[in-house]
């Protein structure tokens, strides 16, 4: 784990803010290790980067995708009224596989934020 970085760092804020919530200014009685604490903030913090990384990485692959498939083909002109309706067919269904594919991963994580009982 990272020494210093600025996902320790305010980890470790929250820590100290927790503790201080739940033991008062003065931390009496506390037994929980503040490295303890931060260390699972700092993991969900770090989960929650990831994630929040791959569903960019998963967008711009989308956008980029849909951009080829709705580029007109170079050879479009000389296609046959069936074969532009094959070719039309293909990329619909390339587009609506990709849009379920980002969809399903987009509700796979509960919205961050959300009040209780909406996400």
């Amino acid at each position: 784990m990272e020494t210093e970085g600025p996902i320790q760092t305010t980890a470790r804020a929250a820590a100290e803010d927790i503790l201080r919530i739940i033991y008062g200014d003065d931390l009496a009685g506390c037994t929980v290790s503040l490295d303890r604490v931060t260390a699972v903030i700092a993991a969900a913090i770090a989960g929650h980067n990831h994630f929040n990384q791959a569903m960019r990485d998963l967008n711009a692959q989308a956008y980029e995708a849909i951009r080829l498939l709705s580029t007109p083909p170079a050879n479009g002109a000389s296609l046959q009224p069936d074969e532009l309706r094959s070719l039309l067919g293909e990329r619909l269904d390339k587009i609506q596989s990709l849009a379920t594919k980002v969809i399903a991963a987009t509700q796979g994580q509960p919205e961050i934020g959300a009040a209780p009982g909406e996400g």
